[in-house]
Order: C-alpha cells, then sequence, then structure tokens
C-alpha cells in the first residue's frame, strides 16, 4: 500500500520544504521506497535533493509540465516515471531504500498553477489519480511539499493526500495559517464528492526555541496550538543552523547529522506521525505546556 502525506500551512517561509525532505530521507535511510513530489514554484524541494532544471532537456521532465499535459492531453501523456529523479545515492550507505523525486520549475509549475484555476474543480484530484495509478505498489510513502497560500496548487496537493500534516514556527502569524489548512483539509471530501478524504494529522513547533529559552509568546502558541484543535505533536524541531545548510548541499540534515540533535528530532517525529497514522485522534499523545511556576523566571 502507498501512503501520500502532504506538508503545508498557508503561511510561507515557515520550513515545509526542510520538513519534506527530511522525512522523506529518514524514511529512505530505514528501507522503505520514497517518491518526494516537489510542488512549490519555487522549486526548494528538488534543490534540496540535489536536483535543479536548468537546461532545456531538464525542464522538459518538470513535474509542472506534466501537471499542465495532464490537464490537456490526457490520451498522450508521458508516464510520470519517465520524468522523476533517482536519488538513491544519498541514503544508499543506510538500508536500501529507494529515493526519488517529481522536481519542479518555477516557469512550468507556475503555468501548471494557471491552468488549474481555469479549471473546473473536478479536475484537482489528476496528481492523486496519477500518483496511485502509476505509483501504487512502486512506492512505500509518496511526500508532497506543497506550495503555501489559499491556491489552486495547494488544492491539487491536499486532494492528493492521504494524510496532511501542518507546521507552526514561535511567532503568531503562523497559527493562523496552520488553522487556515486544517479547514481547506477537511473542506476536500465535499469539493471533490467524496473522491478525496486527507486526514489531517495536526501540527508540530518548528524552528521552536529550547523550553529554557521560552517566551511567554511561545507559551501563548503552544496554548493556541493545544486550544485550537492543531494536536501539536509532543516533538518539536529546534532553531538549528544545520538544517538550512544542509539545503545548500543537496543533502538533508538528517543524512549529514543523524545522530546529533537536528537527526534525531526528525527521527522522533516521523515515529509520532507514523504512529498518528494509524491511532485515531483521542488517543494521540500532544505536547503539554510546562508547569506553572516552575519555568517563570525563563518566561
Amino acid at each position: 500500500m502507498t501512503l501520500i502525506l502532504a506538508i503545508a500551512t498557508q503561511k510561507g517561509g515557515v520550513g515545509k520544504t526542510s520538513t519534506c525532505v527530511n522525512l522523506g530521507c529518514r524514511l529512505a535511510m530505514d528501507g522503505a521506497n520514497v517518491l518526494i513530489v516537489d510542488l512549490e514554484p519555487q522549486a526548494q524541494a528538488g534543490s534540496a535533493l540535489g536536483v535543479n532544471l536548468v537546461s532545456e532537456d531538464e525542464i522538459r521532465r518538470s513535474l509542472g509540465l506534466a501537471l499542465t499535459d495532464s490537464l490537456t492531453k490526457a490520451g498522450s501523456r508521458e508516464p510520470l516515471s519517465k520524468i522523476m529523479f533517482e536519488r538513491d545515492e544519498l541514503v544508499s550507505e543506510y538500508e536500501g531504500g529507494r529515493l526519488a523525486v517529481l522536481a519542479s520549475e518555477e516557469s512550468t509549475m507556475t503555468a501548471a498553477q494557471n491552468a488549474f484555476v481555469t479549471r473546473p474543480y473536478s479536475d484537482t484530484p489528476i496528481l492523486r489519480r496519477r500518483l496511485l495509478q502509476e505509483f501504487t505498489g512502486e512506492f512505500d510513502y509518496i511526500l508532497i511539499d506543497t506550495p503555501p497560500a489559499v491556491s489552486s496548487l495547494n488544492a491539487v496537493g491536499l486532494a492528493a493526500a492521504d494524510h496532511v500534516i501542518s507546521l507552526v514556527n514561535p511567532e503568531y502569524p503562523t497559527i493562523k495559517g496552520a488553522m487556515i489548512l486544517k479547514e481547506a483539509v477537511q473542506a476536500v471530501p465535499n469539493l471533490t464528492a467524496g473522491e478525496c478524504k486527507p486526514r489531517f494529522l495536526g501540527a508540530f513547533m518548528n524552528r521552536s526555541n529550547p523550553e529554557s529559552a521560552w517566551t511567554i509568546e511561545d507559551l501563548n502558541i503552544l496554548d493556541m496550538m493545544i486550544t485550537g484543535g492543531l494536536f501539536p505533536y509532543v516533538t518539536d524541531i529546534r532553531r538549528d543552523r544545520r538544517i538550512s545548510r544542509a539545503y545548500f548541499d543537496g543533502r538533508p540534515a538528517v543524512l549529514q547529522h543523524p545522530n546529533q540533535s537536528c537527526g534525531k528530532q526528525y527521527t522522533e517525529l516521523l515515529q509520532e506521525i507514523l504512529d498518528r497514522m494509524d491511532t485515531p485522534e483521542t488517543s494521540w499523545p500532544i505536547a503539554q505546556l510546562p508547569d506553572a511556576g516552575e519555568d517563570d523566571a525563563d518566561v
């Protein structure tokens, strides 16, 4: 069975791409067959895995071009397997899992976004249909890096997913983005006449401060996550320059630092996500506010 997970929020710049590629690599390091799908016109997920579409031949392999063709040339479209990039070498020293990416490029993905705007909502599940038709049994997990903001491509990514996670930074505006995202996920079944039924798996804190350095804002944001029904994960991803530096190396942090704090945090977060996939909301452990009084001096 192939499971599709989308990483999404309505607020940009919170760390969706880093989350997507690090979780995907962690799965592949453990022996899973993983496909990363880059729906972002900025094409950052591909870049984070060392894939940049620059030449004319490379741009022909853009997912954006394939999506446009899916809308206009249903009878003659090229298989997605022909355009994806294999990145197995990144995880070859581990358990032998497979890692591949469907890469993006700005002009062609923007054209795809514009094409979806002009089409009826019934075309929104087209990515899910293709992923399931072409890759079921070939990949264990497909992870989708979605664009921020309310857009046609964001809707395509949510409709493609079995499960969706969101994230916030320790900043007030990011909470609203995650809450809007949750509402968007819940609306998908009605909008697709029941064809797509993504399940919201909660949100986690990204680029967080250590608890010893938490401010009133940090505490308020966690409280808003709890009371707002975002089911915050117990694991958070701490602010760490090694994560952003790894992007420029084309080797995500979980590969470069698997036994250091940043790598271990992604491993723990991934386990929580997998556990939530198999259990009802009522049994999910969620993050809790620190005991009042004990840390007052820190906040």
